[in-house]
């Protein structure tokens, strides 16, 4: 009778293990099947992400800029000859300033030609006469355009090698507002690092010749 009683409970748990068993499949397979739609979409967004990120990742590793990041519009090559002629434009200002004069108009002055030129003003005038020509070869000085002060000059054409200067003239009656002599243009050349007129300068105005003031 103990056996006949034993039988019975060991078929029953036999029976509930397989059907634990089968439901425990059921969920698995159920689980699973949901899963890859979830993963996919959360590997594609990974990928993606992976993606931009190992592009910006590239871009500035090769020197580029990410999107979204200002530059300037201009290369470095420009920007360094910009620093550069600033730096000139004061070396040849401090010039003038050494020999007593101030710049009449700093945009005369090209430091990117070899030939270079900046017209100052006597820093004693009270009026604005009194000009010199102060002309540089590579940013060093060489020297002026005369030995003697202009009433006034200017600055009427220039290029590498070569800057052409205008020059009032005056009558013996004239006074220094009003020149009635026109004027005179010479052209001055570097040549084999030298500095030549070649056009006369014109001379200091006498009685009975027009010329500069």
């Amino acid at each position: 009778m103990h056996r006949i009683a034993v039988r019975p409970l060991a078929i029953c748990a036999a029976a509930l293990a397989i059907l634990q068993a089968g439901c425990g499949s059921a969920t698995k397979t159920v689980s699973v099947s949901g899963a890859p739609a979830t993963s996919q979409t959360q590997a594609t967004g990974t990928a993606a992400t992976s993606t931009a990120a190992s592009g910006a990742t590239s871009t500035a590793a090769s020197g580029g800029t990410p999107a979204g990041t200002s530059t300037r519009s201009a290369p470095e090559p420009a920007f360094s000859e910009q620093e550069h002629g600033g730096d000139a434009l004061a070396s040849a200002t401090a010039v003038l300033r050494a020999h007593g004069y101030t710049p009449v108009n700093t945009t005369d002055y090209h430091p990117s030609q070899a030939l270079g030129v900046l017209i100052g003003m006597h820093s004693g005038s009270g009026d604005g006469y009194g000009q010199q020509a102060f002309f540089f070869v590579n940013g060093h000085y060489i020297g002026t355009d005369a030995s003697q002060p202009s009433a006034t000059l200017r600055v009427v054409g220039q290029g590498d090698t070569e800057v052409t200067l205008a020059y009032p003239l005056y009558r013996s009656g004239d006074p220094l507002c009003c020149p009635g002599a026109g004027q005179a243009r010479v052209r001055f050349q570097l040549n084999n690092g030298k500095l030549t007129a070649l056009d006369p300068i014109p001379p200091l105005r006498s009685k009975t010749e027009p010329g500069r003031y």
